[in-house]
């Protein structure tokens, strides 16, 4: 079964004290829901139309657990916090099995 991944690229982070929040929110949601942090807010090397920012890439056992854990109640308190704190691109990505 291919693993899903989150992909998240931060294009701009307007309030950091609304990302905190959601940090600390976010950082158990994902845990509960199996997700694993492989990088955050490591070095960046963008090219083409990519910008150097945050990024963050989560993996999970399956794409249907990427998207429950998305949709959990728990990382949906954790949007609510982050609101319009930050720009992101955010995706959830299916691994090749």
């Amino acid at each position: 079964m291919p693993k899903g991944y989150w992909v998240s690229a931060y294009r701009t982070i307007s309030d950091p004290e609304k990302l905190a929040a959601y940090d600390k929110l976010a950082g158990p949601a994902v845990g509960a829901g199996g997700g694993r942090i492989l990088s955050r807010g490591s070095r960046v090397v963008a090219h083409d139309a990519g910008i150097a920012e945050r990024t963050i890439l989560i993996e999970f056992d399956s794409f249907e657990q990427a998207v429950a854990a998305y949709e959990s109640a728990a990382y949906q308190e954790a949007l609510v916090a982050l609101s319009d704190g930050v720009e992101r691109d955010f995706r959830i990505v299916e691994g090749i099995d």
